[in-house]
């Protein structure tokens, strides 16, 4: 069982306020631009398998952009 973080692109503004929350330090700023023209968070699947589902980051949100779904098969 592993844990799974859901982006919403469309509603992430690119503030990076997750990347601060996250304490292994997994979320990244993507280089592309998403329709609204904000470079929105993003996690690699490499990333994902480090991720202890604590939380933080869909804390932090304040666009609601985040979901964490702990042990997920």
């Amino acid at each position: 069982m592993a844990n799974k973080i859901v982006i919403d692109e469309l509603r992430c503004k690119g503030c990076a306020l997750c990347t601060v929350a996250c304490p292994q330090n997994l979320i990244k700023m993507s280089k592309e631009l998403n329709k609204q023209g904000f470079l929105p968070a993003m996690i690699s699947r490499a990333d994902l398998e480090r991720c202890t589902g604590c939380t933080l980051c869909a804390q932090m949100c304040p666009d609601v952009a985040i979901e964490v779904f702990k042990g997920v098969k």
